[in-house]
């Protein structure tokens, strides 16, 4: 029978303890923060896509762009388009807020050891 094999990022990384009350604060900060984000990304998106789209096309389409009505493009294009930013911001914003939330966790994992070694 083999024994199992350990890995070395999983023995310098160990998972929080979900039972401090420090991790749990900072692990609802994060998925508050991260449903903010998501929600603001929707309006904008509701906001570029429906509302230039179609609410507001007919006062978007006294513009040009590329040769088409305003409007018109942005029914055709530019919610497509706003959305791929849309996920680029969004992939952005999370990788900013992952890397918050590690060091955070580490901040509390080290802080821990601390107090363990007193």
């Amino acid at each position: 029978m083999t024994e199992p094999t350990t890995d070395a990022a999983t023995d310098r990384n160990p998972p929080p303890d979900l039972d401090d009350p420090r991790v749990r604060a900072a692990i609802d900060r994060f998925w508050r923060a991260n449903v903010r984000t998501v929600l603001v990304l929707l309006a904008l998106w509701l906001l570029l896509g429906i509302g230039c789209g179609v609410l507001w096309a007919d006062w978007l389409n006294r513009f040009q762009f590329a040769g088409q009505p305003l409007g018109f493009w942005f029914a055709q294009q530019g919610s497509i388009l706003a959305f791929v930013l849309l996920v680029f911001a969004y992939a952005i914003r999370m990788s900013l807020l992952d890397a918050r939330h590690r060091r955070e966790l580490e901040a509390i994992r080290r802080s821990g050891a601390e107090e363990a070694t007193r």
